[in-house]
């Protein structure tokens, strides 16, 4: 295992019902670094961050988190050494106050025993700091988070993990559904969480979105490692193929 990897898995493999999803993918994902994780549909993308993120244990290989070898039961294990995970449908409640699901399931409170409750003001500070932080202005943190933008919702869920301590991101395709503007808005939070020493895994089939803010490049093909490189050492054009099918595709095309 590498000492400097804050989430690396080794030779990790997982099949469903008879099919082979992942077999003998490696990832490693440094402090500081935001580590791309690109692929088409079916690469095994989402089949690694699942068992990077406790949902599914490997049927071989293993996982450490800081070097340290662990087996996560569930998402909650994850979470609790530091690893959180943002999704495409972002876990929120459309019509709740941006402030509630900015706090949901870690709701400040005040008082005790029987006169303890929820701090709701205490919520609402939070949220507006917070989100003043990396560039959003609320108009007001009651408001319901559907009538955020898209990138402004992926926004409050990437504060919200860095927030409540997370030291390790998985970012699952958070600039599919955007245009220009809202997946600038979304590429800049993730430069500076990277900025702040958080390590960051990447997941996309958006190569320029990459490009744009990855530090090192792991490219997976149906549940295999096809190519890994650093910045510099490869161009947009050259992951794009790979993307495309690599090899496969230039014997395709050779035909």
């Amino acid at each position: 295992m590498s000492a400097a990897a804050a989430l690396e898995a080794r030779a990790v493999s997982k099949r469903f019902q008879g099919v082979d999803a992942l077999r003998g993918v490696s990832v490693d994902v440094p402090r500081g670094e935001v580590t791309c994780l690109l692929g088409d549909n079916g690469a095994g993308k989402s089949t690694l961050i699942k068992i990077l993120s406790g949902v599914h244990p490997p049927d071989r290989g293993e996982v450490a988190v800081d070097g340290e070898r662990v087996r996560f039961r569930s998402p909650r294990d994850a979470l609790d050494r530091g690893i959180a995970s943002v999704y495409q449908d972002l876990a929120m409640i459309p019509l709740m106050p941006v402030a509630r699901n900015f706090v949901l399931g870690r709701e400040p409170t005040r008082g005790r025993g029987l006169a303890r409750r929820v701090d709701w003001g205490e919520a609402a500070e939070v949220t507006r700091r917070e989100l003043g932080n990396v560039g959003i202005r609320l108009r007001d943190p009651s408001q319901p988070v559907g009538t955020l933008s898209g990138g402004e919702r992926q926004c409050v869920a990437i504060a919200r993990a860095v927030y409540f301590g997370a030291s390790v991101l998985i970012l699952d395709e958070p600039t599919s559904a955007l245009g220009v503007r809202e997946a600038g808005l979304v590429l800049r939070l993730v430069r500076e969480t990277r900025e702040r020493g958080l390590a960051v895994l990447f997941i996309t089939h958006n190569v320029a979105h990459a490009e744009a803010i990855g530090d090192r490049f792991i490219v997976l093909n149906r549940g295999s490692e096809l190519a890994r490189c650093s910045r510099g050492e490869v161009g947009r054009e050259e992951l794009q193929d790979l993307m495309a099918g690599g090899p496969e595709m230039d014997a395709l095309v050779a035909e």
